[in-house]
Parts: structure tokens; sequence; C-alpha cells
């Protein structure tokens, strides 16, 4: 691990116990930075009403952290408005932000979309389908940037508990990110910018930056969003603004192999992109699923296209203007 590395888990790494939440809201109150909590979601109708209600109980009505709490919708097909709203959370389809450009499916396209519906300084982001869900996720990656002026982004670790096929969960993967992270993520960051080898949980889905960060970076629409916006935040603001703060555990929906596979594939071409920036081949992904007596292929598209920063969009300078 580079010297530079092993300084900066010391210097900004953190805990939750590191900033309570009285000097978190002092801060707040003496910067007058306002907080947005975005949550993106697809057919999450049995946890997101929850993480919802947790936000706006903890963060809202109890202390006031959180100035606004937006699930953006990407096409559900089960209640996950409806219970996102009952909850409290204002929501908003992806397809109603920015119709001049047609959506397309993906995580990223609806992080990028909503930074034209959130208004707070600090943009927090949370996946949708956690368990057990606690404010703490909030508290403790919005408190840095809230404190320290210097920091740009501050990513979640966590460890993750171990789900079986069985639907039980033997114990917890301490220090461990997912099976992408450990294949695919942690391989392509310490060999490529190892500068990042230090974050635990590079694809977490759980972060915070500053509106001003957010709005000058790239978004890969699908599921490479996470390391692409890592690489591009080292790349424009440097190590030293970005930070990590451990908030315990991370229960969430474990997705299957199959899925994993194309989300590595994303993860590669995002990685594949920064290194080689104007490659033209539009790569797939063939896995085979079982039919009858034999194995059947099915191709996929991996994801490739990427949204500009958002500073680039008429409608976003609009606003600020406005």
């Amino acid at each position: 691990m580079l010297e530079e590395v092993e300084r900066w888990l010391i210097e900004r790494s953190w805990s939750l116990a590191d900033r309570p939440l009285h000097r978190i809201l002092a801060a707040k109150r003496a910067s007058g930075q306002t907080v947005s909590v975005v949550l993106p979601a697809l057919n999450e109708e049995a946890t997101v009403g929850e993480i919802v209600s947790v936000v706006r109980h903890d963060l809202v009505l109890q202390v006031p952290l959180v100035d606004e709490v937006v699930v953006v919708d990407s096409g559900s097909t089960d209640r996950t408005a409806e219970e996102a709203a009952a909850a409290g959370a204002r929501v908003v389809h992806r397809d109603a932000i920015l119709p001049r450009i047609p959506a397309v499916p993906g995580k990223g396209e609806v992080l990028w979309r909503s930074l034209l519906v959130t208004r707070g300084d600090i943009v927090c982001f949370v996946d949708a389908d956690l368990r057990d869900f606690s404010s703490d996720f909030v508290t403790g990656i919005v408190g840095p940037l809230l404190t320290d002026p210097d920091l740009q982004l501050v990513k979640a670790m966590y460890d993750r508990p171990l789900t079986l096929a069985d639907g039980t969960a033997p114990g917890v993967a301490a220090g461990q990110g997912g099976r992408v992270t450990e294949l695919m993520a942690r391989p392509l960051l310490n060999m490529h910018w190892p500068q990042l080898a230090g974050f635990v949980q590079p694809l977490g889905g759980e972060y915070a930056a500053r509106r001003g960060l957010l709005e000058q970076l790239p978004f890969p629409v699908g599921y490479g969003v996470e390391l692409g916006m890592l690489v591009d935040a080292l790349h424009l603001v440097g190590l030293d603004a970005l930070a990590q703060v451990d908030v315990g555990v991370r229960k969430h929906r474990h997705q299957d192999g199959q899925a994993l596979g194309r989300m590595a594939a994303a993860i590669y071409r995002t990685a594949q992109l920064r290194l080689a920036r104007g490659h033209l081949l539009r790569p797939s992904l063939t896995q085979f699923e079982r039919a009858g007596d034999a194995f059947e292929p099915r191709t996929y598209s991996v994801d490739t296209e990427e949204r500009p920063p958002m500073t680039e969009i008429e409608e976003y300078q609009a606003r600020r203007v406005a």
C-alpha cells in the first residue's frame, strides 16, 4: 500500500463516535448549509418506507439535520412510490425529470437526474433496499462534510452479513465488500488507481458529497456510477478531499450470480473508459441459463453511456440563475 494511502487511512477514516450529533448540528447552523437525502428506488416497496420514516423521524422531526428527503422512482411496478410518499418523502418519477433527454434504465441515471430535483448544498445518497436501517448512515457520512470544509465526498464503510441461499445469516463478513467489490472493483482500483485502495466499500451506495462536486462529474448511467464517481473525484479534488466513516453493519437484498456478472461487466467498462477515453467498442456480456437439457446463451449489452456534468445542462444552469 502506498504511504499516502496509509496516511489517508489514519487521517480520513473515522467512526461515528468521532462526530457527536450535537457537534454536527452546531456546524450546520454555523455554516447555513442544507442537506438533501436521495433514495434511488426500483421495486423496493418492502424497505423504502421504513428508511424514509427513520430519516424523517430522527433527522427532520427530532433534530433539524436533513432539509429534504427525496425518493426518485426508477420505474417501479410495485407500491414503491406509494410507500415512500406515505412515509413522508417527496417522490419524483425518473421520467418526469429533464424530459428533453429520454431516460435510460440504470441507477446512475437516477442519481444524475436527482440533482435537478434537490436543493441541498450536500447531497446524501442511500440505497432503498437496506434492512434494519439506522439514521447513523446519514449522520455518519454527512457529518464530516458539515464539520470540515476541505472535504468533498464521504463514503460509508461497514460490515456485511453473509446470507446463505436459504436466507439465513451465519455471521458478518468483517471488512469485506460484496462479491463484485472483492472480485472486480478492488483489484481494478489497486492496480490502476492505488490511491483509492484504502476505501473499504468503494461500491457502497451510501455516500454524501457537496453539490459543487457532483455537478462537475459525469455519471455512468448504470452500476458503474460508484466506481466512476470515486475515480473522477480523485482526479478532480484529490485524495485528501475524500473520506470514509464506519457506520456499523449494512443489511440489504442480495442479487443472484448472473445479475452480479452484469454489474461486474458495467464496472469494468466504466474503468476501461477512464483508462482509455475514446474507446468506441460497445461491449456485451453473454451468460447461460438452463433450458431443459441444454444451456441457452443470453446476451446483454453492457452500460457504456454516461451523462455529462450537470453544469453542462441548460435546465440546471437556468435553475441556478433563478
